[in-house]
Order: structure tokens, then C-alpha cells, then sequence
């Protein structure tokens, strides 16, 4: 099994969790990558496992089902681990019983409440923490009230994610991290980010299976959050070509990934070349 930079991957024939994000690195938006069921098809048939690892808080796990299932991939919530979820965790550890002002999406706020975290969407100045997300339901108004609580209160301030911009199909659109920094110009304050590049979704993952470093491989198209967050967590990790970052970025990125693939097409080839 050879990658992009004709280094040998046979490594990865025996790894058993396989943490994969998902835009950019299975599927473009609405399309999924070829080679991607096949993949995952072959990670189960060799008795391992497989979970999604996304920054992307705009969607719930439900959410995110209904939309793989509607690519044919094979998905329950226990092969899901979002930025959403350990935002979840984190509140309910830091900020246990307050209430959060989230500039997010509905989907998000439902996912918060139902994990019983006092939500609020409108202007509150009793609110004890101000949270954004990846918001594709961004009005004026929502920004307008995070950067009046920012601004009149010294709130705990949180994003579920760093990412600058986020896959379409015709290109990128401003992700979480571009928010931030917006909401910087105008408050000149930046938020504590959740989600990769820390490495906490990795080892929530490791321990729910049963899993070490040493059994994991992260695959990624973003440097700064996927690559980075496996080389923080001290995983193996793939830089694919079919999203973000191009293979100069990857060659001159501090955090050099272990193996480089055009695509999760190619590693499914490598994974059941015979030869």
C-alpha cells in the first residue's frame, strides 16, 4: 500500500478505528466521493469501526443520519462524534445549569436543549455564556446580540469550531472560524474553541471503543483542524486531496500528516490491493 509520496501505508491494514471527517473528505456537499462506501465497507469486513469526526455544528446526529443514510452509507449515532456533542460535554462541565446565548442554527439549539442546556436566541443580558456555531441560518439580528452581550458583559465566549470556511459544490463559504472573526473586529474578543484542532473528540472516541493511539488513523482534508488534531492526539493521520488543503499546503504544514491519498477512494484501493 503506497500513498501520494510513494510511502509505504501498510500500517493501516492494521488499524481498527478509523475516524473520518466527512466535507471534503467523504462527500461534497449533497455528493458522496466515490470509493466511499467501499471503504467503509472494508473497514467493517476487517472488524474495525468506523465514526465521523465533524467540526460542523449545523446539523444534529440525527440530522447527519438522515443525510448519509440518503448516500447510502451505513450510519447509527454511535458512528457519529460532532463538534456539537462536545460542545455539550463542555458546558455541562464548565457552565453546568447557565444560560447560553447561541448564535447557531435550530438544529443545534434543539441538540443543546435536549441535552438539557439552557438555551436562549434572543437578547438577554442575564445569559452566562455567549456560544456561535456554524450558523447557515445567520441573521443581522444574531450577531447584532452576540456582540451586544460581548461587548456590555465579561462573558465566557465559546465556538463549537475554528474552521474558516466550509465545502460547497461551486467552492467555499465562511465557516465558524470567518465568524469569529468578524465578531473580533467588532468586540475585539475571540472565543474558546471546542472541537478539532484539540484533541478531545479523538480520545472520547478512543475510550467509548476501547481503542489506543496506536489503533487509530484520522483521515482529513483540512490541515488546521483534521491533520492538526490527529497530531495532537498522537494518531496516525491521512491528508486527502479531494478537499481544502493541496499538496504544496500539506508539504509546508508544520504538522506533517503520516500518509497522503488523492482521495478515501485510493485508500480503499490500497486496503484491498492483494498484490
Amino acid at each position: 500500500m503506497i500513498d501520494y509520496n510513494k510511502k509505504n501505508a501498510d500500517e493501516l491494514k492494521e488499524k481498527s478505528l478509523w475516524l473520518l471527517d466527512m466535507d471534503g473528505t467523504i462527500y461534497e456537499e449533497n455528493r458522496v466521493f466515490d470509493g466511499t462506501v467501499d471503504l467503509l465497507e472494508t473497514i467493517e469486513a476487517r472488524g474495525g469501526r468506523y465514526v465521523f469526526l465533524t467540526n460542523n455544528s449545523s446539523r444534529s446526529v440525527e440530522d447527519y443520519i438522515k443525510k448519509v443514510r440518503a448516500m447510502g452509507i451505513r450510519a447509527d449515532r454511535d458512528n457519529f462524534f460532532t463538534s456539537a456533542q462536545a460542545t455539550v460535554l463542555y458546558l455541562q462541565e464548565n457552565l453546568p445549569g447557565g444560560l447560553i446565548y447561541c448564535q447557531g442554527t435550530e438544529s443545534l439549539v434543539k441538540e443543546l436543549r435536549e441535552n438539557g442546556i439552557r438555551v436562549t436566541t434572543e437578547m438577554d443580558l442575564s445569559a452566562d455564556a455567549v456560544l456561535i456555531g456554524f450558523d447557515t441560518e445567520l441573521t443581522f439580528q444574531k450577531l447584532r446580540n452576540t456582540c451586544e452581550l460581548l461587548t456590555k458583559k465579561d462573558l465566557p465566549y465559546i465556538a463549537t469550531n475554528p474552521d474558516f470556511v466550509c465545502p460547497t459544490d461551486y467552492g467555499f463559504v465562511p465557516d465558524c472560524g470567518s465568524m469569529m472573526i468578524g465578531i473580533r473586529y467588532a468586540t475585539g474578543k475571540m472565543p474558546k474553541v471546542i472541537g478539532k484542532p484539540e484533541p478531545t473528540m479523538i480520545e472520547i472516541a478512543e475510550r467509548k471503543f476501547g481503542k489506543a493511539p496506536a489503533d487509530t488513523v484520522l483521515i482529513g482534508d483540512r490541515l488546521y483542524t483534521d491533520i492538526a488534531s490527529g497530531v495532537n492526539a498522537g494518531v496516525t493521520t491521512i491528508a486527502v486531496l479531494s478537499g481544502e488543503a493541496s499538496f504544496d499546503e500539506i508539504m509546508a504544514y508544520e504538522k506533517q500528516p503520516s500518509f497522503v491519498f488523492k482521495s478515501v477512494k485510493e485508500i480503499y484501493e490500497g486496503l484491498t490491493d492483494r498484490s
